[in-house]
C-alpha cells in the first residue's frame, strides 16, 4: 500500500466543492482539503455510525442527500484507485458518462452482453439494455453505496463497464483508447471490491 500513501502526497488544485471542506477544516490548505475529502467519502461509505464528529457527519450526508455528490466528486478527482475516494470519483465519472450519452452506452452495452454475459448478469441492466435501463441501473448501482454492501456496488459497476469495453471492441467504432480507458476503469472498479472484501477500503 505504499503506493498509495505516495500518491497521497500529491494534491491537486483546488476543484468545485472544495470550498465546502475548507469551511469544515478551517481553511483552503489542499492537504486539509484532501484530508477531509477522504473523510466525506468514509462518511458516505460507512455511515455516520463510524465518526466520533456527528456534525460534520450530518453536513456532509445532508449535502449528498440536497445538491448531489457532483458538488465534491471533484476533490475526489485525485485519490487513487483503491481508495474510497478514488472509488467514489470512479462511479460518479461512470454515472455522468451514461447520463452525457445514454444512446451511445446503450448501444455499446447491447454489443457487448453477447460476448460478456457473465458480466452482464452481474451489473444487472434490464433487458433490453436501452437509454432508461442504463441510467436506472446506475443510479441504483449508485444508491447502494449507503445502503448496502459497498463491495457489491464495486462488483457491479466493474461488470458494466466491461461489458461496455467488450462492446466498444466489437462495435469498431471506439479508438484503442477508449476501449482500453474503459477496461482499466473496470479492473480498478473490480480489483477495489476486492480489497473491500478483504481488507476494507480506506
Amino acid at each position: 500500500m505504499s503506493s498509495v500513501s505516495s500518491d497521497r502526497q500529491h494534491h491537486r488544485p483546488m476543484k468545485p466543492g472544495a470550498e465546502f471542506f475548507a469551511d469544515i477544516v478551517g481553511g483552503e490548505d489542499p492537504a486539509r482539503v484532501s484530508e477531509a475529502a477522504d473523510r466525506a467519502a468514509n462518511l458516505l461509505v460507512r455511515g455516520v455510525r463510524d465518526t466520533d464528529d456527528p456534525e460534520v457527519a450530518e453536513r456532509v450526508l445532508h449535502l449528498a442527500e440536497t445538491e448531489g455528490i457532483e458538488t465534491i466528486a471533484e476533490v475526489w478527482a485525485g485519490s487513487p484507485a483503491d481508495s474510497l475516494a478514488g472509488c467514489l470519483w470512479r462511479l460518479f465519472v461512470l454515472r455522468s458518462w451514461v447520463y452525457a450519452d445514454p444512446v451511445a452506452v446503450a448501444r455499446e452495452y447491447d454489443a457487448g452482453r453477447r460476448t460478456a454475459q457473465v458480466a452482464q448478469v452481474v451489473a444487472g441492466v434490464a433487458d433490453p439494455p436501452g437509454p432508461d435501463e442504463l441510467r436506472t441501473m446506475v443510479d441504483a448501482v449508485l444508491r447502494g453505496i449507503a445502503g448496502s454492501d459497498f463491495a457489491d456496488v464495486l462488483f457491479r459497476a466493474a461488470a458494466f463497464a466491461r461489458v461496455v469495453a467488450t462492446g466498444r471492441a466489437a462495435l469498431d467504432e471506439a479508438s484503442e483508447t477508449e476501449v482500453a480507458r474503459m477496461l482499466v476503469l473496470s479492473e480498478q472498479l473490480e480489483a477495489a471490491g476486492h480489497e473491500e472484501l478483504a481488507h476494507g477500503l480506506a
